[in-house]
């Protein structure tokens, strides 16, 4: 349903508007890290478009964040509408005019009731709902700069994973492209739409699917590990958190959780570190990671050292967590079975 309804966007976008005539459509996040908890009911979709030459900016101190410019003339033109008057490449601007497109060919799906969401502030991300009972399907499609250059330096001491998946993996990832997405810089005092974030997920799809030291890892004549398993736990644990406290939760996500096991694949790199029989001593050994960056307030970006995930997480919010997740330890996580 979702590729019937994405493929008939794809379309009109190429040909309604020039300027999106190159878009390619990438699959990301957890369906498609084979990572999805509960049901098949979100989607996120990249809309790719390769740009040339472009000058990166740092906008703020955390080296993710970033304003975009021409280097020298585009041979892109059909970019120049979406420059604001200093000359910075909008992300506004160009979500605005693909949203648009999108609300009109909503209107000629046939096959499927399918509505655009209202606009979420900051949102990198124009949401689509596809009705189909009993419940809707939910796609973010997230438009994606790709840019064949070399990435910047805030990401220099980053992608630690030469004791997990080897010095040679590291340097053919250095190699891809550099994603940028659409995404608002909450540290700005008045935001202008023209903030641009860079995005890792093709990358991370590629170690979700090949997360062995050993080439054989989880393949169907190879040894079996419980990683993505202890990461569907945890993305659960915090899930269904999030549901019974919305308020006090409200600004974690499953990418905190994510970066944590990230992490915990450098620091525990063999396949037998995470054998399947150890399911639940790997995940109480990711848990008590977790709950120290909670403590610490502090969860390094697994790309970008230097940028925090937790710098915009209050106290207050991280000491709730850590006591719910306590809480559910020692009484045999009753969450799970409600």
């Amino acid at each position: 349903l979702v590729n019937q309804v994405v493929s008939q966007l794809v379309q009109a976008i190429r040909s309604r508007d020039s300027s999106f005539s190159t878009i390619e459509r990438r699959s990301a996040g957890s369906y498609y890290e084979h990572v999805k908890i509960s049901e098949p009911n979100e989607f996120d979709i990249m809309l790719v478009m390769p740009v040339q030459r472009l000058q990166l900016d740092e906008c703020d101190d955390t080296g993710a964040y970033f304003y975009l410019t021409f280097k020298r003339k585009p041979r892109e033109n059909y970019l120049l509408k979406f420059l604001d008057e200093e000359k910075k490449l909008s992300a506004f601007k160009m979500i605005d005019s693909l949203r648009d497109i999108i609300k009109r060919e909503v209107r000629n799906i046939r096959s499927v009731e399918v509505t655009v969401e209202r606009k979420k502030a900051g949102s990198p991300a124009i949401t689509l709902q596809i009705r189909n009972p009993p419940a809707d399907i939910s796609v973010d499609i997230i438009l994606t700069l790709e840019v064949q250059q070399s990435w910047p330096r805030s990401t220099q001491n980053g992608l630690k994973i030469e004791p997990w998946l080897g010095r040679k993996v590291r340097r053919q990832f250095r190699y891809k492209p550099l994603y940028l997405v659409a995404k608002q810089n909450k540290k700005e005092k008045v935001p202008r739409g023209n903030t641009w974030r860079i995005s890792f997920s093709h990358i991370e799809k590629a170690m979700m699917n090949n997360h062995g030291s050993s080439k054989k890892c989880c393949e169907a004549d190879g040894p079996r590990c419980c990683r993505k398993g202890c990461l569907k736990l945890m993305k659960y644990l915090l899930e269904r958190l999030k549901m019974k406290h919305k308020k006090e939760l409200e600004k974690f996500c499953s990418y905190h959780v994510k970066t944590a096991f990230f992490h915990m694949c450098v620091s525990y790199p063999n396949d037998t570190d995470w054998s399947l029989g150890n399911l639940d001593s790997c995940f109480q050994r990711y848990l008590t990671y977790f709950l120290n960056c909670l403590q610490h307030s502090q969860l390094p970006h697994f790309f970008i050292p230097q940028y925090n995930l937790l710098s915009l997480v209050d106290r207050t919010s991280s000491n709730f967590l850590s006591r719910q997740i306590n809480y559910q330890w020692n009484n045999g996580f009753p969450i799970f079975q409600e």
